[in-house]
């Protein structure tokens, strides 16, 4: 084994190891607001795996992310004592009652299609099955649109971002539906096998971090398969990759798929910790602030791109909190990426490299003998 792949495994093993220790270090709120750092870590795993993998860079992450936070809340939703419309026969939510006129034809056919659609969320199984299964669906259909036609570059990008925005423009539309602009809130907790993950709770902080070191030790082997390699190779070089027999369609959608799933399942992680929905989600700025984690740790870094989606997140928290600073903390975050882009074109992952690469260059130097005559 390499000195940089023993550098880059302890790296790994170092990143789970304070992810795992962190609990030990604060109280319950200071751990829920580590475990959203957290899921925007896998939403940077995500980004990087298109971007920096596959050379895709997808505007529209947080419609996936928006899909599976949407559907695991509709189920949490029906699952709160509190949430229920009263007065009506169907298992529905209480802004469906608020947000229909009385006695209105309209309304109740709105109703009665509401409660069709919300049916099937009375089973917290049907939701977390939903919250991947809707993400994978739409990333393969619109992996089949847009891969087998070889629509590349800047074209996917503004089509991601234009179906992201369509998304929004539909969730919100329907609000007699959604809830519109207000997304869901009043949920009940999340129980499996009868135990309660409270937000606030070490358990629901660390299903946060079990399922990021999963996902982070899942998609490095991925990416080291020989999928993963054909994939790197696509991106350097498509044309080249087909001439060689490559389906280059497959690979990319593939990936495409599986970086959805991830957006999908810490779309629903989201809502067990911070128990809301909302449209923002699907926001264009929340997609391209990916981007921006991305960017910062190390798009072609899977646990560069995650440890830059964490600090920049902790960054952003925290000089919004400061007062008269509650707006400035954008400027700040496009302050940074324009550095980074400047000085750092590989993200902070390339700076450590680089700087592993100089210090084994110098240990090689010094380990090789003078020869006769020189140094005299």
């Amino acid at each position: 084994m390499t000195l940089e792949r023993k550098i880059q495994l302890g790296t790994y093993a170092l990143f789970i190891l304070l992810i795992m220790a962190a609990p030990l270090f604060g109280d319950e709120f200071w751990l829920n607001r580590i475990a959203k750092y957290l899921v925007y870590g896998m939403l940077g795993i995500a980004i990087a795996l298109t971007w920096g993998y596959a050379g895709i860079l997808n505007l529209g992450q947080g419609l996936f992310f928006g899909m599976g936070a949407y559907m695991l809340a509709m189920s949490l939703k029906l699952a709160s004592r509190t949430s229920m419309a009263q007065g009506s026969d169907s298992p529905i939510p209480d802004f469906m009652l608020w947000n229909a006129e009385p006695n209105a034809p309209v309304a109740l056919c709105c109703i009665n299609k509401g409660s069709f659609l919300w049916l099937p969320f009375q089973s917290l199984s049907f939701g977390l099955l939903m919250g991947i299964l809707l993400p994978v669906t739409a990333a393969a259909l619109i992996a089949l649109m847009v891969f087998r036609k070889r629509i590349s570059g800047v074209f996917i990008s503004i089509i991601t971002l234009a179906l992201v925005l369509l998304a929004r423009l539909v969730v919100v539309d329907a609000q007699p539906l959604t809830n519109g602009f207000n997304g869901l809130t009043d949920m009940a907790w999340l129980t499996i096998g009868g135990f309660e993950f409270d937000p606030y709770s070490r358990a629901t902080y660390y299903l946060c971090a079990v399922t990021l070191t999963i996902v982070l030790v899942a998609t490095r082997l991925l990416v080291e398969t020989r999928a993963g390699l054909i994939l790197q190779a696509t991106r350097d070089d498509a044309t080249r990759a087909r001439y060689l027999g490559f389906d280059v369609a497959s690979y990319q959608g593939f990936f495409f798929v599986v970086s959805a799933a991830i957006a999908g399942v810490a779309g629903m992680l989201y809502v067990v910790v911070a128990e809301f929905a909302s449209p923002t989600f699907m926001d264009l700025s929340f997609s391209v602030t990916m981007v921006v984690w991305a960017a910062v740790g190390g798009r072609s870094s899977l646990l560069g791109a995650c440890v830059g989606a964490i600090l920049i997140s902790m960054t952003q928290t925290h000089v919004s909190e400061i007062d008269g600073m509650e707006e400035a903390w954008k400027a700040i975050i496009g302050l940074i990426f324009v550095l980074v882009v400047l000085y750092l074109p590989n993200g902070l992952s390339g700076f450590a490299h680089g700087l592993i690469q100089r210090f084994k260059e110098r240990g090689i130097a010094h380990s090789i003998p003078a020869r006769d005559g020189e140094g005299a």
